[in-house]
């Protein structure tokens, strides 16, 4: 069976570059009726917070996402201390003490020798006495694991195949000097346990694969078959990551974007499909092919959701958005013509809430200058309330009759003194909605 997952810190709301990887690892599973897990990796005590977890929670609900269970790393502490035990014991954990200022005057020689700054394992030459020595000076030591100098290969999902040898990546820190441990050995533990058998996730994570395939291998676990896709850049190019936190998916449904826009896009963007907007998760997910996705930066505009968001709300049936209406004090007998006229001039559903305004309470005249003394003989030629479905027709006619007018000259100064606007919906079906008359001036 396959078996994804998706596994957030939660340090901070989920963002747009969060959804790509939760959506491919959800439309896996989906696709191939496999599972799909939701994993909270909250080792890091002092940054994940209940908020966040909510947030998570929340935002995936919203996008329909929904797992099929919900794993939290800090309930597996003792199973990361037993793994850690048996490495050690294997002599793939050892204690080094090195602090981040002698790393970094390390990594400087070495690059000026031209050589990759890896770590030089200088701390597997210590005996006991060392260690001692240097904790009586006040050092804490933390762990590296300690990686086979070898090849490391895979056949990528969506990169293809790769090869990265061990020698030119530092054995990586697995458990701080705190005893935080750290995520890439959390999530080999939690992958190998949990049967995950695919992972997708962002380009910036394939150094962590190679060590992770080690590091789950000398635990005796078989690694899962890796993709990783493109990251996002912006419109022009330019790194997202600093605007990460203003492209938050709580943000997004803040603004009024539609899933079914955000999730149509999120689908498609960087591969060799069309983005088309499609009306659920399952539309989706038979449409869905790793394979067609390339390893460039992806190029991500929120203004593309705007169009996606338009067509989705104008598309909604009245059921859909009865409650929303009901709330606004649409009365239920005129929501179907409200709803028909306010649709099509909405992008955002709480775009209609304008609508409703304006029909409900009326809105100041928009006259020009010139226009005054035309719109006030025009306004004697109202015909009298309730409006119906030829009122606005008879009125432009008995205007026209006594004035002259005609054409653009005639219709728009009359929509700019019932509306206050100079655009909007169908006159002849907005004017039998409108519950206010403007007073003459």
């Amino acid at each position: 069976m396959t078996v994804t997952r998706f596994a957030p810190s939660p340090t901070g709301y989920l963002h747009i570059g969060n959804l790509r990887t939760a959506l491919f690892n959800y439309l896996i599973a989906r696709k191939s009726g496999g599972q799909f897990i939701l994993r909270l990796d909250d080792t890091d005590r002092e940054r994940s917070r209940q908020e966040y977890v909510d947030g998570i929670l929340t935002d995936l609900e919203w996008l329909g996402l929904t797992w099929d269970r919900i794993e939290r790393q800090s309930d597996r502490m003792d199973r990361y201390q037993d793994e850690a035990a048996k490495l050690r014991a294997a002599g793939r954990f050892y204690e080094v003490f090195e602090t981040p200022t002698e790393l970094d005057l390390k990594r400087k020689k070495q690059l000026n020798m031209g050589k990759p700054p890896v770590y030089d394992r200088a701390a597997l030459a210590l005996d006991d006495a060392a260690r001692d020595r240097l904790r009586a000076e006040g050092r804490s030591g933390y762990w590296r694991f300690l990686l086979d100098l070898e090849r490391i290969e895979w056949t990528d999902g969506i990169l293809g195949p790769i090869s990265i040898d061990a020698a030119s990546v530092s054995d990586p820190v697995l458990i701080r000097a705190d005893g935080q441990v750290l995520y890439t050995f959390a999530s080999s533990v939690d992958d190998m346990d949990m049967g995950v058998t695919h992972i997708v996730r962002g380009a910036d994570h394939v150094t962590n694969t190679a060590t992770q395939i080690q590091i789950i291998r000398a635990m005796g676990g078989t690694p899962p078959a890796f993709a990783h896709h493109s990251l996002l850049t912006g419109p022009q190019g330019e790194a997202l990551s600093k605007r990460l936190g203003t492209l938050s998916l709580r943000d997004l449904r803040a603004q009024g974007v539609e899933r079914m826009a955000l999730l149509s896009l999120m689908a498609r963007l960087g591969s060799s499909q069309p983005v088309e907007l499609r009306a659920n998760l399952d539309e989706i997910a038979e449409g869905f092919d790793l394979s067609q996705f390339g390893a460039a930066p992806t190029k991500f505009d929120a203004e593309d959701l705007w169009p996606l968001t338009r067509q989705h709300v104008q598309a909604l049936p009245l059921s859909a958005v009865q409650d929303h209406l009901a709330g606004l004090g649409v009365p239920e007998r005129i929501a179907p013509d409200f709803w028909a006229v306010a649709r099509e001039n909405v992008t955002r559903l709480s775009d209609v809430d304008a609508w409703w305004t304006l029909c409900r309470d009326g809105a100041p005249p928009l006259v020009a200058a010139e226009d005054a003394a035309f719109i006030a003989e025009a306004l004697t030629l109202l015909p009298p309330q309730p409006w119906g479905p030829t009122s606005w027709a008879d009125w432009t006619g008995a205007v026209k009759a006594a004035t002259g007018r005609k054409g653009k000259a005639l219709f728009m100064p009359l929509r700019k003194a019932l509306t206050g606007m100079d655009h909007g919906p169908d006159m002849g079906a907005l004017m039998p909605l409108l519950q206010k008359v403007p007073s003459p001036r």
